[in-house]
């Protein structure tokens, strides 16, 4: 880390090819020059004042990390917070609400779409968001089969995928406008119940977890057309129940019953190969799971204690870290990083159906056994105090 700040003959900092400046947030005092990195801390914070009503099912941040919506049992069924620094304010309820219980939620890639799967028809519920007020859009005219489980659209916000109870099991829209029109069903559709759904981050590969096997049902997109891909060689080992992309759409992690309970490909072309299981596992089923802004940091929502577990990647091995110090309640049923990978989001059973943990954090470091641990490390190019963001230059990641 000393090369990166070399001072020129003449002046001027020495400029290591790859190095990236990024602005994150300082964990302690740091004065320009230290050596730093950033890793996880998983600190939980303060709860909402109001919190959700009842079992937390299903939770997302919008992409510029200011809300945080949570879809649950018992009316509003959705609950909608806004971040200011660490403080999570519950907002008003939208005006008309889902039917019934949420049990997934996602924002499309402007935060301007909020669409929660529920039970109860119409099933999806899709929301416009003006400044801090969601309003319902209607429906579409054409709405899933069955309750919604799982939600998910892909990264340019065309498309809305909805896994649901009843055949198709899938359903997908594409929007136009405030206009969500379901296209035609894939030929080949899950085999059953969909769980959870998920895009890869080029919009190309849509995932489905569900009962029956395979479990997982992978889809080819071209143009409005999902095209079913050959399974894995090898299939979680029972119910999926939920799935994520990695941000390099490289990998691809299932959240399912049975040992053991998360199950991770990496994808080369249309195959994806399973990787050799974390020496640790979680506890019991794995409910939910989502990767970090980097790809960095996997969290897999399950059942039994410690509810979350997170792992870090190095190439193609999952390490478990340390558990957090204060855990969820119950058991975890959806997770959530921001899309700056500060903070994480688990929904869960028992009060307060939804804990938030400050993630990825920066501090100064002359340790190289800190660098197995971390998420990136590089040097400060400004001081600053705990709390405050800063920039960093990253040489090491």
């Amino acid at each position: 880390m000393g090369e990166a700040i070399i001072t020129r003959r003449g002046g001027g900092i020495l400029k290591i090819a790859g190095q990236t400046e990024e602005i994150v947030r300082f964990g302690e005092s740091i004065n320009k020059y230290d050596p730093v990195c950033v890793k996880f801390v998983g600190t939980k914070l303060s709860d909402p004042s109001t919190l959700p009503t009842d079992t937390g099912n299903g939770v997302a941040f919008d992409p510029t990390g200011t809300y945080l919506a949570v879809a649950h049992a018992v009316s509003p069924y959705i609950t909608i917070y806004k971040r200011n620094g660490d403080t999570f304010t519950k907002l008003s309820d939208p005006s008309t609400l889902p039917t019934g219980t949420g049990n997934g939620v996602a924002f499309n890639s402007t935060g301007t779409y909020l669409a929660v799967a529920h039970n109860n028809s119409p099933y999806i519920t899709i929301y416009k968001r003006s400044g801090d007020t969601f309003t319902k859009l209607s429906s579409p005219s054409i709405i899933p089969n069955g309750d919604g489980r799982g939600v998910a659209f892909d990264p340019t916000g065309t498309y809305l995928a909805v896994a649901h109870n009843s055949s198709p099991y899938i359903t997908i829209y594409k929007r136009n406008g405030d206009t969500f029109t379901k296209l035609s069903n894939p030929l080949t559709l899950p085999a059953y119940t969909g769980n959870g759904v998920a895009f890869d981050p080029t919009g190309t590969y849509l995932a489905v977890a569900h009962f029956s096997i395979p479990y997982i049902t992978i889809y080819k997109r071209s143009g409005d057309t999902f095209t079913k891909l050959s399974d894995p060689s090898t299939l979680p080992a029972f119910t999926g129940y939920g799935v994520a992309f990695d941000p390099t759409g490289t990998y691809l992690a299932v959240a399912h019953n049975n040992s053991p309970y998360i199950t991770i490909y990496k994808r080369s072309g249309d195959t994806f190969t399973k990787l050799s299981d974390p020496s640790i596992l979680p506890t019991s089923i794995g409910n939910g799971v989502a990767f970090n802004s980097t790809g960095t940091y996997l969290a897999v929502a399950h059942n039994n204690s410690p509810y979350i577990t997170i792992y870090k990647r190095s190439g193609d091995t999952f390490t478990k870290l340390s558990d957090p110090s204060t855990l969820p309640t119950d058991t975890g049923r959806g997770v959530a990083f921001d899309p700056t990978g500060t903070y994480l989001a688990v929904a869960h059973h028992g009060s307060p159906h939804i804990t938030i943990y400050l993630a990825s954090v920066c501090f100064k470091t002359n340790l190289m056994s800190d660098v197995s641990i971390t998420e990136k490390a590089g040097y400060a190019k400004e001081s600053g105090f705990a709390g405050e963001y800063k920039k960093i230059v990253v040489i090491f990641r």
